[in-house]
């Protein structure tokens, strides 16, 4: 009943109204776009039938150009193209803000359960001390990063914001002068980000939306969990990696890191100084005004010189002051607002986001050579060092470091960041920059590698106030987890690092090079079974394990439903905290108004509580491990099947749009790591390499391999246990409906005329099969009829958004034709493609 009043609520506040508001672009008054509107439609119906005709793109356009339009000249055509593109990238930012102030309707609609909920049914059942318990020792942290994978700027997003409220209210008028506006501002950056250009973009959303969404999610918690004594200000916790994730980008410098720390720090103090300034109205009262004006002028100081140091007590301290007068002598009048603002000054402190430090293992073993061969422990390689004899020099030799002492770039960087992490913590406080993490982890060098450096640049080991994160990425490093761990707390010096970091150790595992390296349910699976064996080793150790989740936008990069991937974890794997990435469009789709952001954030800490309290339900027999396993192993063989044809890189490199994002002026990152003249898969980033896929309609890395899989098995007669499993093991119905996700967003006719194709024609087909193998095995072992049937509003959404774009799609595969056939305008049609990247990924925002 609920799902179809949200699909009637849907209909009514996001279809209909973009279907109004949509119209106002037509009256645009702009030169040479007051055709552009008229004609799209028009477009899109000769798009989609030709392209179920068999036409290919080409085709389509030169048709369209003549038969309807009259655009003879090459050149025209082309402006003409640019203009469509220019027009559909607005189409696509009126529907994010139509479907964004839709948000607070829709989800009264939804089936979730939310912390209210939780109150209602543990007080029939008596165990409310529980949840409350739990509540008050759980934990939350939402990590922002610098992918690139979202490209409006901060410009663009204030208009966003402001239509949002403007379509809440149907201010049609207003609505019409800022789609104007939205018609003259540019969506794209006009030179490439620097590493503190994307830092300050999401600072933006900190500053905009999530100061006051964490503050009120924290006052609504405190309403809802039925203890006058709840003050977890860890509850809910922002992570940042936009100037600390040097992983993949050499720009990332320790100078960069260190003025991110400072922006993070002074925008804070910005929002501490408005809501302070907001209260003075009301606490008007003379016995608090000299301590109110000195904490306003403190405040306005370090909002503006990022060398004035307000430490946190500084802050507290005197607001503390302010309350017990408050109480004492004006009655407690305003105090709710006077708590509500303490509460996040002690949720924020001075950090507002911790600010993480990511680096390739690769990079530490280039450090560490360079470091022992200046100090005569070897020649030139680690390897004429045993095992042994490497592990006792990184635990016990003394090494004084000093930035600039050393020849190679990466070696002076490196000791520079960690020689300065102490006065990143000075400034922004121990929880400001508190976290080390080393991609690539394959074995225990990787994160004693970092803890040496630590000891050589000044750290005493008893006090290194730094979390050494592993990630575990690829199908190696998963399996030699538990090793790689058990050997490191085996270690008396590591173990006492660990005891003094609360007993606790935290452990990434990466979703998107492990599903690049391993296929979709290979990667996904060995995921799971690495945190339950880590689970294990953890608690074998008296350590409590920690897991930080790579989860990326699309399910080929670890994304999908996340309140149904955490509520599916199984009761062997540690549930004392969730921690994860939150990348690219999920930041502003998902997190990106105030009533999203508490909504998201809920629905995670009540999958917390889903796996505690119902977790003995989330089982795996035996014979379900060993048929996923099965499964998992099936996939794998024909996804590492297809990475070895010897059309995998070329195809991707020559038919797809990989080499345009680098291109395009959309993150600072390189679209790969090192630079080799070669392309090859395990130096592509996952990024480029996903979006690829879904620019081609095609979202390989989502689902391939599983038809196959399910195929191999039904023919064994086996079928119905498959069915068996998505119907009662909830982390692989999970998966399998993040998998159909990717499937709906599919688009093969796009690209049929490549199966023509003399070079990679065969190639195409491979794809092809596999997605209508997977698709029909999907349907089969859900029942269903069709993808996601049980999801309308989200499959609604995607089919409004695949039209809106297909336009879009049908001139980037055109313009790549026109490149393959060295026209002239080579470099124009390059253009278009590198456009075209912009208002496609913003529209699918989840890549996939």
């Amino acid at each position: 009943m609920k799902e179809i009043q949200r699909l009637e609520e849907f209909k009514k506040s996001v279809n209909n109204k973009f279907n109004v508001y949509n119209s106002l672009f037509l009256n645009l008054p702009y030169r040479h776009i007051e055709n552009v509107g008229m004609v799209i439609p028009l477009m899109l119906d000769q798009c989609q039938k030709g392209l179920k005709s068999g036409q290919n793109p080409k085709e389509i356009l030169e048709a369209f150009f003549e038969n309807f339009m009259t655009i003879d000249s090459e050149k025209d055509r082309i402006d003409f193209m640019f203009r469509i593109i220019q027009y559909v990238e607005r189409q696509v930012v009126l529907y994010d803000s139509v479907e964004d102030a839709a948000f607070p309707k829709l989800y009264k609609h939804s089936n979730n359960l939310a912390i209210k909920d939780y109150s209602e049914l543990v007080d029939k059942n008596k165990s409310w001390d529980k949840v409350s318990d739990h509540l008050s020792n759980f934990s939350a942290r939402l990590v922002l990063t610098a992918h690139p994978t979202q490209f409006y700027t901060p410009a663009v997003l204030d208009i966003i914001s402001e239509l949002r409220t403007l379509i809440l209210e149907d201010r049609i008028d207003d609505i019409d002068i800022a789609l104007q506006q939205l018609g003259l501002t540019s969506l794209i950056n006009s030179k490439k980000p620097t590493p503190l250009d994307e830092a300050k973009n999401i600072i933006y959303i900190l500053r905009n939306v999530y100061y006051d969404a964490v503050g009120e999610l924290y006052a609504y918690l405190k309403r809802n969990i039925n203890n006058s004594e709840f003050e977890n200000y860890n509850i809910m916790k922002l992570g940042f990696w936009p100037g600390g994730d040097r992983d993949g980008n050499p720009f990332v410098t320790a100078d960069i890191t260190n003025d991110v720390a400072d922006e993070l720090r002074v925008t804070l103090m910005k929002c501490y100084y408005n809501d302070l300034k907001k209260l003075q109205k009301r606490l008007t009262f003379s016995g608090l005004q000299d301590d109110i004006n000195k904490l306003r002028s403190n405040l306005y100081t370090a909002m503006f010189n990022p060398n004035k140091r307000v430490g946190y007590q500084d802050i507290i301290g005197p607001l503390n002051e302010i309350r017990i007068v408050l109480v004492e002598k004006y009655h407690s009048l305003y105090l709710e607002e006077l708590d509500y603002f303490i509460d996040k000054v002690k949720i924020f402190k001075t950090h507002f986001a911790t600010l993480d430090i990511r680096q390739d293992h690769s990079m530490h073993i280039k450090v560490i050579t360079e470091v022992l061969t200046k100090n005569n422990l070897i020649k030139e390689s680690l390897d004429e060092l045993s095992e042994a004899e490497l592990i006792d020099i990184l635990l016990h030799k003394n090494i004084d470091l000093k930035n600039g002492d050393y020849k190679e770039e990466i070696t002076n960087e490196t000791i520079k960041n960690v020689l300065q992490l102490k006065s990143i913590q000075e400034k922004n406080g121990e929880e400001g920059c508190n976290r080390y993490i080393i991609s690539n982890s394959e074995d225990i060098f990787s994160v004693l590698f970092v803890f040496a450096l630590f000891k050589w640049c000044g750290w005493d080991e008893k006090e290194i106030s730094f979390d050494i994160v592993p990630l575990f990425e690829t199908m190696k490093g998963m399996d030699e987890s538990e090793g790689i761990m058990q050997q490191l707390f085996d270690m008396p010096e590591y173990m006492a690092h660990v005891k003094q970091r609360s007993e606790k150790q935290t452990m990434m595992l990466g979703f998107s090079d492990g599903t690049k390296d391993g296929g979709y349910l290979k990667a996904n699976w060995s995921i799971l079974k690495t945190k339950e064996s880590l689970s294990g080793v953890c608690d074998k150790n008296n350590i409590k394990a920690i897991f930080f989740d790579g989860r990326g936008g699309p399910p080929a990069r670890g994304g999908g439903k996340t309140h149904r991937f955490y509520a599916a974890q199984t009761k062997d794997i540690a549930n004392n905290e969730i921690q994860l990435t939150i990348q690219g469009q999920t930041i502003t789709s998902t997190y990106g108004t105030k009533e999203q952001f508490i909504y998201n954030c809920e629905q995670l800490l009540t999958a917390g509580l889903s796996n505690n309290f119902y977790g003995d339900d989330n089982v795996i027999t035996t014979s379900q491990r060993e048929l996923i396993e099965q499964l998992s192993e099936l996939s794998f063989e024909k996804y590492d099947d297809l990475k070895h044809h010897d059309k995998f890189m070329s195809y991707l490199e020559n038919m797809s749009t990989l080499k345009y994002y680098t291109k395009a002026n959309i993150g600072s990152r390189p679209g790969k790591r090192g630079n080799k003249a070669k392309l090859e898969l395990s130096d592509l980033r996952a990024i480029s390499f996903v979006g690829s896929w879904s620019q081609l309609k095609q979202n390989v890395p989502g689902y391939f391999g599983l038809g196959t899989a399910i195929k191999a098995i039904k023919d064994e007669g086996r079928m119905e246990e498959v069915k068996g499993l998505y119907k009662n093991v909830p982390v692989f119905r999970a998966l399998m409906s993040n998998s159909m996700m990717a499937l709906s967003k599919c688009y093969f006719e796009l690209t049929a005329y490549m199966k023509e194709d003399p070079e990679y024609g065969e190639f195409w087909v491979i794809l092809k099969n596999e997605y209508d193998l997977s698709k029909a095995m999907l349907l089969e072992i859900s029942g269903m009829e069709i993808l996601m049937e049980q999801e309308a509003i989200s499959r609604e959404s995607i089919k409004i958004r695949e039209n809106i774009v297909l336009p879009l799609l049908v001139i980037q595969q055109y313009a790549l034709q026109k490149i393959g056939e060295d026209s002239s305008f080579k470099e124009l049609y390059e253009k278009i493609v590198t456009r075209s990247l912009y208002g496609n990924i913003n529209a699918s925002r989840n890549s996939a």
